[in-house]
């Protein structure tokens, strides 16, 4: 199967998804499926077929709406800062972080759909991010980061492992990690520092309640 080109994916980003707000920050956009939009319903095997990975570029997930509100509403955590968000996704975080006023934001995310996804979606919140495929894992995080964003990131145990490590790491150098999780299996929660909890509105179709308690935590 021919990969398709950033033209394609930009074109099925937009045919499969609509702009709206995510419930949590209200004051930005993005183009997301829902209950009227054609992927909502489709089936992994379907995906497959048409050669795309999981569409988490698609869904605003409760751990990212939780750290974005965060960013927001604590801007100077990031203004005027050089930040990563990890495992970006839809770059709801990244597109936040750079709305808080921080200096340059890299987003990072191993699937190139999220190329696309980010940069339909910090165009439409009038912002500039950048974005880089490489998985950040294989290195230790860039000397440059003085904040490192993840939301997320915890659904499977050696990913939740290797991710902490990394992080780990990063708080260790000098970076300040921020980590927003909504009580995912893997997430290690001894050993951090709670800074906020909030309640998400989510959906059934993606997680076991509608409502989803969610914190903020940081490394000590």
């Amino acid at each position: 199967m021919i990969p398709p080109t950033p033209d394609a994916r930009r074109a099925f980003i937009l045919e499969h998804t609509r702009l709206q707000p995510p419930p949590h920050t209200p004051e930005l956009q993005l183009h997301l499926a829902d209950e009227i939009t054609p992927i909502w319903r489709m089936t992994e095997e379907a995906l497959a077929e048409i050669g795309l990975p999981p569409p988490f570029w698609a869904f605003a997930w409760a751990g990212g709406q939780a750290l974005a509100r965060y960013i927001l509403d604590n801007p100077a955590i990031v203004a005027g800062k050089a930040v990563i968000d990890f495992a970006s996704g839809s770059g709801l975080v990244a597109i936040a972080a750079k709305r808080a006023g921080a200096a340059r934001v890299l987003a990072a995310d191993i699937d190139v759909y999220c190329a696309a996804a980010l940069d339909l979606n910090a165009a439409v919140n009038a912002v500039g991010v950048e974005f880089t495929g490489d998985d950040l894992l294989d290195a230790p995080a860039p000397a440059w980061a003085e904040v490192i964003l993840a939301g997320d990131i915890c659904y499977e145990k050696p990913m939740a492992d290797r991710v902490m490590a990394w992080l780990a790491q990063a708080q260790a150098a000098g970076a300040t990690v921020l980590i927003g999780d909504p009580g995912r299996s893997y997430f290690p929660a001894s050993g951090l520092t709670k800074l906020a909890e909030y309640q998400v509105q989510t959906t059934r179709e993606l997680e076991d309640n509608e409502v989803k308690k969610t914190s903020v935590w940081t490394l000590p």
